[in-house]
């Protein structure tokens, strides 16, 4: 007898055709939490993107082996109560890390050099006006970028940094990475040198009990005046209202955002109303191939645990 599992998210064809030598399956799309609870009585694996998993919805899932979330963020497991269940959870790292480099460089020069602003202002049809303080910019290259969080994501935006850009990185991380300083010529920095020293300064950390509003209103006080904050990685790793004051006093020039911290973000958000800020729908990894992908790899985390085997993408704390 396959095992049985829930679908959360529409998937790819040839995904769904993998699955489906191994599994039974049932499909749901954009499944919520009540949805699935309704649904996990019997099932041996979950494959979803994003929804919490904690000790109420385990609690309807004595069969359950394995969550499998596409996705490299899992920030929606507890992994406290996924453990007292002995439940494997994996994730999707790696497959994403162009794509979203590809998309944190467009959020760098779209704030540095007024991109979506210069797009207005030419529709609006105020070209001849040549106003000065519209239409000029920021440099980005030989500027200084520091990185918060060197996971592979912010390896290969300093890849970019360096060889396309002719940038300066600096660097901060829980540990340090003396081979990818002296493969990429990154520097490492305290955090507070770090906000100091950068033109542009990027969050790729994950959000845990330590990173939860890591810049706050002391960290945007140690910033340039003319510093452009990008945030790329989870909404709560910045305190929004403290970032909306720095704005407001021209503590920092701007910011571009795909995360925040509530999802997604609210009409009287006063970020919405700000012309040097550019916010996006958290769509990091929104390539079509790259999500196909990341499904892919998700599916086959998930059988390999239904086979009895060791998932390449276990989440660390799960090993």
């Amino acid at each position: 007898m396959k095992p049985k599992i829930l679908i959360t998210k529409k998937l790819p064809d040839y995904v769904e055709e993998y699955i489906g030598n191994y599994c039974d399956y049932e499909i749901i799309e954009d499944a919520g939490y009540n949805d699935i609870i309704n649904k996990i009585h019997d099932k041996d694996g979950l494959l979803l993107a994003g929804t919490k998993i904690d000790k109420n919805l385990l609690e309807h899932a004595p069969k359950l082996k394995v969550v499998s979330n596409i996705s490299v963020g899992y920030n929606n497991f507890n992994i406290e109560d996924m453990k007292a269940k002995n439940i494997i959870g994996t994730h999707t790292p790696g497959v994403l890390n162009d794509t979203v480099a590809d998309l944190i460089f467009g959020l760098i020069l779209s704030t540095a050099r007024k991109l979506p602003e210069m797009d207005r202002y030419v529709k609006d049809g105020r070209w001849n006006k040549q106003d000065e303080s519209i239409i000029f910019s920021k440099d980005v290259h030989h500027s200084t970028l520091g990185i918060i969080g060197m996971g592979r994501i912010g390896e290969t935006v300093a890849k970019r940094a360096k060889y396309g850009f002719d940038m300066n990185v600096l660097y901060y991380n829980r540990n340090r990475k003396y081979d990818t300083e002296k493969n990429i010529g990154v520097k490492y920095a305290d955090l507070n040198d770090l906000l100091k020293q950068s033109d542009f300064i990027l969050i790729m950390t994950a959000l845990t009990d330590e990173t939860y509003h890591m810049i706050d209103e002391e960290q945007f006080n140690l910033m340039k005046s003319d510093a452009i904050l990008i945030n790329a990685s989870r909404g709560a790793t910045v305190n929004e209202k403290a970032l909306i004051k720095a704005l407001n006093e021209k503590k920092i020039l701007g910011a571009g955002l795909d995360v925040f911290e509530k999802e997604p973000i609210e009409k009287d958000n006063p970020l919405l109303k700000m012309s040097n800020v550019v916010l996006l729908p958290h769509v990091g990894s929104a390539t079509i191939k790259t999500r196909n992908d990341m499904a892919r790899l998700a599916a086959e985390n998930l059988v390999a645990a239904l086979k009895g085997e060791v998932p390449p993408n276990v989440v660390p704390e799960l090993k």
